[in-house]
């Protein structure tokens, strides 16, 4: 049986880093709208809002086909609030106001565009195949190594390392090659359980199963030098975009 699979995009208006982010033009279309197009684009997704406070992100993303079912309260869209509450709102808002639940739901954030159909459509499926796993990440290997890292308490007390590593008395010496890989998750997509976010009150669950992509993907708009790494990807790749 298909699956219903929503897909939302958070997307607030108030930005410290980069004001107006998520509508700022990117190779011609703003940020938020790769986001749109990519769950739109998606067999998988069945439906696809945007949560925001804004009324002129709101008037964009309808624009490029979202729903925008709900103003997003402003207690959610302050510097400090959590990607849980953002989620645990639209969930309780949908089924208490459209009587809609889906099986699974997807975070497509607008700050990281860089996305392939095919990648979104095997997490989906990655997901859905495992029912005792609460959600998925998309991670790609660590440019540093943790076991290279180092806690400092004071300037006048000894160091002592982030990560220790069994039958190696001293991996900070280690060649890097040696090491364990480590991998860092990224904002390119999270697929969630539901219940994770209502049940658990937590966006990712104990049991969160890894989706790797190349380490070049991982770009996260924070700043005009992101923005023209993104663009100039964009240009580049057969990742989703809109056509010229």
């Amino acid at each position: 049986m298909k699956k219903n699979i929503l897909a939302i995009i958070p997307a607030r208006g108030g930005s410290k880093g980069l004001p107006g982010k998520n509508i700022l033009p990117l190779a011609g279309h703003p940020l938020i709208a790769y986001s749109i197009k990519a769950a739109l684009d998606t067999p998988g997704i069945s439906r696809v809002i945007v949560s925001t406070d804004s009324e002129e992100i709101a008037d964009i993303a309808l624009r490029y086909g979202a729903e925008v079912p709900f103003l997003r309260p402003a207690a959610y869209a302050t510097d400090s609030s959590l990607d849980i509450d953002v989620f645990e709102h639209a969930l309780t808002w949908l089924r208490e106001n459209d009587n809609y639940s889906p099986d699974l739901v997807v975070q497509l954030r607008p700050t990281s565009p860089i996305r392939y159909i095919a990648d979104i459509e095997a997490c989906l499926a990655k997901l859905a195949d495992d029912e005792n796993a609460d959600s998925l990440r998309i991670v790609t290997p660590s440019p540093l190594t943790p076991y290279k890292m180092w806690r400092i308490e004071s300037e006048d007390t000894p160091m002592q390392p982030l990560l220790t590593l069994d039958g190696v008395a001293d991996p900070y010496n280690q060649p890097r090659q040696q090491l364990p890989t480590i991998y860092w998750q990224i904002g390119t997509l999270d697929v969630i359980r539901p219940r994770v976010v209502l049940e658990q009150k937590s966006m990712s669950g104990k049991k969160v199963l890894p989706y790797v992509v190349s380490r070049d993907q991982a770009i996260d708009i924070d700043d005009i030098f992101s923005f023209q790494r993104a663009e100039a990807y964009i240009e580049g790749h057969d990742c989703v975009k809109f056509a010229p």
